[in-house]
């Protein structure tokens, strides 16, 4: 299960960035993303709750990151602030000034996200600070 936890800890920041160089993209074009980026965006939200589910799961059973130090910032980076910045971004996506291109408060949720996923990855493995 820990392997599993692992695979999916590198998929997230990847993703991550693959969204943020498609919003990158889409800007220097001057054009709307594909459906295809919206897609994306709804695969890496449903991941980073299966990654949830199974770190609790990991929890539960006793197995926890490495380095005791860094726990607390584990949970936090790969789990609650990941999800508060992609609340916050459909938050601001529906406002009125963001109407025309909210592709472009997700890329830059996914720029924050890619760090925050990055760093849980990090103390996960038992990276320091």
């Amino acid at each position: 299960m820990s392997e599993l936890h692992k695979y999916i800890g590198f998929s997230i920041p990847t993703g991550f960035v693959i969204l943020m160089l498609w919003t990158i993209f889409t800007l220097v074009r001057k054009r709307p993303p594909h459906d295809a980026f919206w897609n994306l965006l709804a695969v890496l939200q449903v991941v980073i709750a299966i990654q949830v589910l199974v770190g609790a799961l990991l929890f539960v059973v006793g197995l926890r990151p490495p380095d005791q130090d860094l726990r607390f910032l584990h949970y936090f980076y790969g789990g609650l602030f990941p999800a508060v910045v992609l609340i916050a971004a459909h938050r601001f996506a529906q406002k009125e000034r963001w109407n025309e291109i909210p592709w472009v408060v997700f890329g830059f949720a996914a720029f924050v996200n890619f760090g925050l996923t990055s760093r849980a990855l990090m103390t996960g493995l038992g990276i320091g600070v």
